[in-house]
């Protein structure tokens, strides 16, 4: 069952997908990548997923996501700073960071795996992290990954163009941190039809992943 939830002007708006199943106590949270916002089909199918199970989950945007829905423009994301605020701010407003998983998409991810420890969070969950931008693979997004304690999944496709299996081998990070490869998958894990793999594979995957990770926490 889902709802939608608007609160005063200092908080920010949630849809929330309540667990169909037995309730495990665990609220994941997810936030949206740079270009598409929390009502995504990517976003809402991931969330209609785990909450099927035992998991709450909520989704939010970050206030460029808002405003590009209120203009109908597509804008840049806000700097890092707002990013950051924003996921603490969301933090505080769901409930005890204890009995919380925080995380999302690409850009969701990343911003949510830096502010993960200082949040005190239960778990971190990365559904294709952008190891370095498109086209620069030397410019890594890795630094903070080397000490995370947060207990971290990762998803990633195997031929992410942010982050393939062979790159990750090359990269520090911490003991922490588990991943799961999606066979061919590229960055919204979607493999070839040469592969002989299908996106709802890989996608259900992603989902028993998250689930068992969630579970162990």
């Amino acid at each position: 069952m889902r709802q939608s939830e608007g609160h005063a002007v200092t908080q920010v708006p949630l849809l929330i997908d309540e667990p169909n199943g037995r309730k495990s106590g665990l609220t994941i949270i997810l936030a949206h990548g740079a270009g598409a916002g929390m009502e995504s089909g990517f976003m809402r199918e991931m969330a209609e997923a785990l909450s099927a199970g035992s998991l709450r989950v909520v989704r939010f945007e970050f206030p460029y996501m808002q405003q590009s829905g209120k203009t109908r423009s597509w804008s840049r994301p806000d700097p890092p700073a707002v990013l950051e605020s924003t996921w603490l701010n969301v933090i505080e407003q769901v409930g005890k960071p204890r009995e919380l998983v925080i995380g999302g998409k690409s850009m969701g991810g990343r911003i949510a795996s830096m502010v993960a420890d200082r949040a005190g969070v239960r778990g971190l969950v990365c559904l294709g992290y952008p190891f370095h931008p498109a086209g620069r693979p030397t410019t890594l997004r890795v630094a903070h990954l080397e000490k995370l304690a947060t207990r971290t999944l990762i998803c990633q496709g195997t031929r992410d163009t942010l982050g393939t299996r062979e790159e990750i081998a090359g990269y520090t990070l911490s003991h922490a941190i588990r991943l799961v490869y999606l066979e061919d998958g590229d960055h919204s894990f979607k493999p070839r039809k040469s592969s002989g793999r299908t996106y709802p594979q890989n996608f259900q995957e992603a989902v028993t992943a998250i689930s068992e990770f969630c579970g162990s926490l």
